[in-house]
């Protein structure tokens, strides 16, 4: 009689025992508490400043924290900013500064002078007027860059409907609070909140604890004693049932969603553990059910995620997902049952069997390094962990069950209550969002209630050929346009990540050939051609072929009046009307640009193109305005690109009909 096969699991043994290894630390008496993590495996240093500060809202002059954090680093008393940076340059040093602390990477033969560096940058900075004006025009420039990015609209609208616009977490940053900033702020900010009580300072690498401790009581035993100021704020609350945040963007060509609720998940709560492995399994990375679903099985985004995270401060969790506009519906209805699902039904043991392998696998490859265990003392200090927390961590990964996976998900991820934050473009996902019969209220692109975007319907007699003829008419007739066989237009261009304008030329001929280039100091930025033979772009030295379908749409735009080609062109298609800065304008498609004409004066006011890069979708947009008569015809003096940065141009001189050759193409 053959023997039978014993094929049962066999039982878990005991979790391992971890030892994690402990920093040496001491306390200075103005409160900086200070750890020392030896390793001598590789003759390097890291120095890491951080305040725990309570969190705090800046109100009217939000953004003071963050023109104090680029400001510092800026030299000091003693030393210029241009000799700080060159030291820091000639012994390979990384050091950087910000209001919540500091930052140093180096070979420890190094070591006193880094140390000393940091010291005086983080106690003794130099605010000066003329950096503070600098750096906040920077920062003006790039909040300008980020004014018609849907993401970034996203993000922070949803900070503002979830914790509240006066809440820390929920403040943002514009134009108009940073202009009420001024330098005595930020010298203010500096004195209130980066001061020593709430200090840790962890120094990890390959220093010897006794002289680190020398170094130390010299280098900040001189910081000021000062308490740091304790502010409290009421915890913001969910809503009372699940509904639809709807923010209307135009040139959005897919949805940012976020089904999100208020978290106080603590790494000291019972269900930490628990909560966790939850996330992962709902949403945690490529494994994750919400990949699963949105992206693999219905391919409708290239990811779907969900984020929780413990912290002795509130906090948010949240699903999200990008999706193409057409499916903006049907991938809320996909988040949401996902969250019933892991809610009501226990995960399976594989689901959570990877999940804990994940964090266990995680755990175990960096527990070993000096860094993890200076970043695991810092929490303990901070989180007010158990001391023995991270030696028992592999033990209570292993202790949670799926009944418990359940109840966490019960607890911190919302259902009947979640907020879904949509931000996309009404006219094309509102209906299916209507059919959802979710309460639907409308917000605009800063979180203040707003009315539903009306939707305009294009009459019957408006077409493309119609719409384009009105633009042909408007900027001077048919014959006039068709005289131009070049223009030539010179001017100035402020780039977003650049502190003075450049020198900006385009030229432009009927036989479909155009040029763009911007200069400083003589130098060539960017150059991009289109000609008879194709087309190609340089940046910085490197020239790159213009191909494919990116080639015909530059080729279709290369006329002086690109127009007067496309009047009989049947791909033509009117999507509708839409508001381009606050009037009513005719949206024209052809392939992957729309372009918009004022409804009532036919010019052309904007341009959109949408591209595709590292699998993610991005629209470039192109304003005009400013329109001036040259030779007969109307040309805009005002361009503004985005394509990641904004460029800003302002059209000095124009010239019809001269200056122009076919050597300009080449």
């Amino acid at each position: 009689m053959q023997a039978q096969t014993d094929r049962s699991q066999p039982k878990p043994g005991p979790a391992p025992t971890v030892k994690v290894g402990k920093p040496e630390t001491f306390q200075l008496p103005n409160g900086l508490k200070v750890l020392i993590v030896e390793n001598h495996k590789l003759p390097r240093v890291s120095i890491t400043l951080t305040l725990d500060t309570d969190p705090y809202a800046e109100g009217a002059k939000k953004g003071v924290s963050d023109l104090t954090s680029s400001m510092m680093g800026n030299g000091t008393s003693k030393i210029t900013k241009d000799a700080f940076n060159e030291e820091i340059d000639f012994i390979g040093a990384s050091i950087n500064f910000s209001s919540g602390g500091a930052y140093a990477s180096a070979l420890s033969k190094y070591y006193g002078r880094v140390m000393e560096l940091v010291a005086q940058g983080s106690l003794d900075p130099l605010f000066t007027q003329a950096e503070f004006d600098k750096d906040k025009a920077k920062m003006i420039e790039g909040l300008k860059a980020d004014e018609k990015s849907v993401a970034e609209t996203a993000s922070r609208v949803q900070s503002v409907l979830v914790f509240g616009k006066n809440h820390p977490a929920g403040e943002y940053v514009s134009e108009q609070t940073l202009n009420n900033v001024t330098l005595a702020d930020v010298k203010a900010n500096y004195a209130n909140y980066f001061v020593p009580e709430k200090a840790y300072l962890v120094i990890t690498g390959d220093v010897n604890v006794e002289e680190t401790k020398k170094l130390v009581e010299k280098n900040f035993g001189t910081w000021k004693k000062t308490a740091a100021l304790k502010i409290a704020y009421a915890d913001p609350k969910d809503v009372q049932y699940t509904q639809i945040n709807f923010v209307d963007m135009a040139n959005a060509v897919q949805s940012e969603i976020a089904v999100m609720n208020v978290t106080k998940l603590k790494m000291t709560d019972k269900e930490y553990f628990a909560a966790i492995l939850a996330n992962q399994i709902l949403g945690g990375g490529g494994e994750g059910r919400l990949f699963l679903n949105l992206r693999e099985a219905h391919g409708w985004t290239y990811g779907s995620y969900s984020s929780i995270t413990g912290n002795k401060h509130v906090n948010s969790f949240g699903s999200t997902a990008s999706v193409r506009n057409a499916v903006t519906d049907s991938s809320v209805v996909e988040i949401l049952n996902e969250l019933k699902r892991i809610r009501t039904t226990k995960v399976t043991d594989e689901e959570l069997r990877n999940a804990k392998a994940k964090y266990i696998g995680n755990f175990v490859m960096q527990i070993q390094k000096p860094q993890t265990i200076a970043r695991y003392a810092l929490n303990i200090e901070t989180q007010g962990l158990p001391k023995d927390f991270y030696e028992k961590y592999i033990k209570n990964i292993n202790a949670v069950t799926a009944q418990d996976v359940m109840n966490a998900a019960k607890k911190y991820f919302s259902y009947d209550n979640a907020r879904i934050v949509v931000v996309g473009k009404g006219s094309e996902v509102l209906p299916g969002l209507e059919k959802l019969k979710i309460p639907i209220l409308y917000f605009d692109r800063f979180g203040n209630p707003t009315a539903k975007p009306e939707v305009k319907t294009v009459s019957a007699d408006v077409t493309a050929k119609s719409i384009l003829e009105k633009y042909i008419a408007a900027i001077g007739g048919e014959k006039a346009a068709k005289a131009v066989k070049t223009i030539a237009s010179k001017g100035t261009a402020k780039l977003s990540v650049m502190p003075a304008p450049v020198e900006y030329t385009s030229k432009t001929d009927s036989k479909g050939q155009t040029t763009m280039e911007m200069v400083m100091s003589g130098t060539s930025l960017m150059k991009q051609v289109v000609n008879t033979k194709g087309g190609y772009m340089v940046q910085q030295g490197q020239k790159q072929e213009i191909t494919g379908t990116d080639l015909e749409e530059m080729k279709a735009n290369a006329f002086p009046f690109p127009e007067l080609n496309q009047l009989n062109n049947k791909d033509l298609k009117v999507k509708g009307i839409e508001a381009v800065n606050g009037k009513d304008a005719y949206a024209v498609q052809n392939g992957k640009t729309t372009t918009y004409y004022d409804a009532a004066s036919g010019l052309k006011v904007s341009e959109s193109t949408t591209t595709e890069a590292n699998g993610q979708s991005m629209t470039q947009t192109t304003t005009f305005s400013d329109y001036r008569e040259v030779k007969g015809v109307k040309v805009p003096y005002k361009i503004v690109m985005n394509v990641g940065i904004e460029i800003d141009v302002t059209i000095t001189d124009t010239k019809i009909n001269e200056g122009v050759t076919d050597a300009d193409f080449q």
